[in-house]
């Protein structure tokens, strides 16, 4: 019977040294991290993407609404379930005019023909929720369908204050995350060349062939402030692109890809901004806080 305790215990433990191992390394440094700086936006975290450290963090685990950061785990799904060259043909759920005036659109429409790279541009830099729509309906069958593999993938990577209702970030009460959850996202999105490619664009033009064969050019550009230059770039770090999401109840929130003169990378997060000029003021001031020689 000893024989068979042990063997419990010693199986026990082996598991839970497995689950420690899965888990994503979070050493924090409040050491290294300057005297003085603060954010006013609700939650924020910085990371050392190299060795998972925690550089700054405020309220990171605490559940938020996260708007149009939402496409970046769409984006993810992409690329893990479906071809780049995979041609969508777009549904009427999809179609620019199924949204509100307010909601971001990329302009595609009913029966257009589109290659899912092309949606993934529209989505990640114009933060398209047609495009956010017919990858969904594509990669997943229905949004229904889609919003399953989400979760799933979230639950893949221990992101465990996060559930997801939709692929375009739409408010749904039972649609959340956290600012952590979004880093373990974001850290998983860039191991994919495609996906920092992507958000390293400073604008994509799509071919797009209508339902009555004739082609059209769109071209879309980013809507983060550092991109558009209606926000000074952090003196520091060179941005490498990221994901903007706004909406009344979610604030203003923005993810970020930051590289150091060491070409170390960074993932920074700011959620629940009053306001654009808060949330790109308090993005800068955690971003130039990172240690020179970190």
């Amino acid at each position: 019977m000893k024989i068979k305790k042990y063997t419990r215990v010693t199986a026990f433990f082996l598991a839970v040294c497995t689950v420690l191992l899965m888990l994503p390394l979070s050493v924090r440094a409040d050491e290294y991290w300057p005297d003085g700086v603060k954010t006013q936006s609700k939650s924020a975290i910085v990371m050392e993407v190299n060795t998972g450290t925690v550089l700054y963090e405020k309220k990171s685990h605490e559940k938020h609404y996260p708007a149009s950061i939402t496409k970046i785990m769409t984006a993810l799904v992409a690329l893990e379930n479906a071809d780049l060259s995979d041609v969508v043909t777009v549904s009427q759920n999809a179609d620019m005019n199924s949204f509100a005036a307010d909601e971001a659109t990329c302009g595609i429409k009913a029966g257009d023909k589109i290659t899912l790279s092309d949606l993934l541009y529209g989505l990640l830099l114009h933060s398209g929720n047609d495009n956010a729509t017919a990858i969904a309906e594509y990669v997943g069958g229905s949004m229904d369908g889609f919003a399953e593999m989400m979760n799933k993938e979230a639950a893949k990577l221990m992101a465990t204050g996060t559930h997801f209702v939709n692929s375009n970030g739409l408010h749904n009460d039972n649609h959340y995350t956290t600012a952590y959850d979004l880093y373990l996202i974001f850290n998983e999105c860039i191991k994919y060349d495609d996906f920092v490619k992507i958000i390293m664009a400073k604008s994509h033009t799509a071919k797009v062939t209508g339902n009555d064969g004739t082609v059209r050019s769109i071209t879309w550009e980013p809507t983060n402030f550092y991109a558009t230059g209606d926000a000074k770039k952090p003196d520091n770090v060179t941005v490498i692109g990221g994901k903007t999401g706004t909406t009344q109840l979610a604030g203003n929130c923005l993810i970020l890809l930051t590289k150091d003169k060491n070409d170390h990378p960074y993932i920074s997060i700011v959620m629940k901004a009053d306001t654009k000029p808060l949330l790109y003021k308090d993005m800068t001031a955690i971003v130039e806080a990172i240690p020179e020689n970190n």
